[in-house]
């Protein structure tokens, strides 16, 4: 807890604390470096000397700019439902940040069932596949190799790429960057003196923003306002709704309004665990206690069983985790058994017709310079 604080204070300058100096001296020298690389290698791209592979599909790429949560998950899960809906047979391609496996092609889940494999493919890999039926989810570090996998062996006539503004190796027809409403560009600064994975001058190639948890700031507007000017790139607005609350075991399921006026017990290892706790009291919830872990965290049962100490003396109605917590804690069985899941959806609002109707055109465009 204390770690992530430091580097929290440090990337997004909370506080002029004199401590903190030398830690923002060391970490944007090493940032010049790292700029330095990003630049070159996007100037390789931007020339063509390093070209792009085209797929015989047409891809869409989710990512960002910044590290940290953006909702690009819900983001994914979202589109590919919609894809679905609309006939499409899409296929996500998945790093598989965290996963142990270091094969080539990993499936998670090929469109019937979750797969063996999904233990090995990282956190967001198998709550993805979790949560789409009919859809193959594949991890593998070169999209080129998952991509044509997913076309080969499984038909896909659409592949969304997780987590792929940065890897721009595989060409794609759609280019949805995700920017987080509350603070878009963190400090303006370069890893790890920041929070840019590159400059702010990579959103250039953005196809379009998509401002996620617009519900939960009043600066959504300015800051679309602003961007829209700059690039001219369309803007959606998002939120992440919470969709109900599971028991962990499947045993149970509850509408979010069922917390209202209740005593919770929560906790969570996320890049963004203040939308977690705000979601929660939106839902009326009293929050007695919310404990914080490093984003990814990987539960100890030392851990697990002081949070479970902490609920039982708190005599608290839940104990909430999130659903990338609760992929976390599969080999707690036990704990599982006490635990409720919050479930959330991204929404596009005023109106996901216009989204939908964005992505589609794009897509048939792309499908027509093709040839399919």
């Amino acid at each position: 807890m204390w770690k992530m604080n430091y580097w929290q204070r440090i990337w997004d300058d909370d506080e002029a604390i004199s401590r903190y100096r030398p830690a923002r001296t060391i970490a944007y020298a090493l940032s010049l470096p790292y700029c330095l690389i990003i630049n070159f290698r996007n100037w390789l791209y931007d020339q063509k000397i390093l070209p792009a592979v085209k797929l015989p599909c047409p891809v869409i790429s989710v990512g960002n700019i910044t590290v940290g949560g953006t909702g690009k998950t819900p983001c994914v899960i979202m589109l590919a439902k919609m894809l679905q809906k609309n006939g499409f047979q899409p296929a996500v391609l998945s790093r598989g940040y965290g996963g142990k496996s270091r094969k080539q092609v990993n499936i998670a889940a090929d469109g019937q069932k979750i797969l063996p494999e999904s233990k090995t493919s990282g956190d967001e890999a198998l709550l993805i596949a979790q949560s789409l039926e009919g859809i193959p989810v594949i991890t593998g570090s070169q999209r080129i190799v998952t991509g044509r996998a997913a076309i080969n062996q499984y038909g896909a006539n659409v592949l969304i790429c997780d987590d792929a503004f940065q890897h721009r190796q595989i060409f794609r027809d759609i280019d949805l960057v995700l920017l987080d409403s509350q603070n878009p560009p963190g400090n303006k600064h370069i890893l790890p003196r920041g929070r840019l994975r590159e400059p702010i001058a990579g959103l250039k190639r953005a196809g379009a923003f998509v401002l996620t948890r617009t519900d939960e700031t009043q600066q959504a507007k300015s800051i679309t306002g602003k961007l829209a000017q700059a690039e001219n790139i369309p803007i959606f607005m998002s939120i992440h709704k919470p969709e109900d609350v599971i028991k962990a075991d499947n045993s149970q399921q509850w509408p979010i309004s069922e917390l209202k006026g209740k005593n919770v017990c929560a906790f969570c290892g996320i890049a963004k665990p203040e939308s977690f706790k705000n979601t929660l009291l939106s839902a009326g919830a009293q929050v007695l206690f919310f404990d914080i872990f490093p984003d990814h965290h990987r539960y100890s049962k030392k851990e697990l069983e002081k949070i479970k100490k902490q609920f039982i003396d708190y005599r608290a109605d839940f104990l909430i985790t999130t659903q990338k917590d609760a992929i976390r804690l599969q080999k707690f069985p036990e704990f599982l058994n006490i635990v409720y899941i919050l479930r959330i959806e991204m929404e596009i609002t005023p109106s996901m017709g216009l989204f939908e109707k964005f992505i589609l055109n794009k897509l048939a465009a792309a499908q027509e310079s093709k040839g399919q």
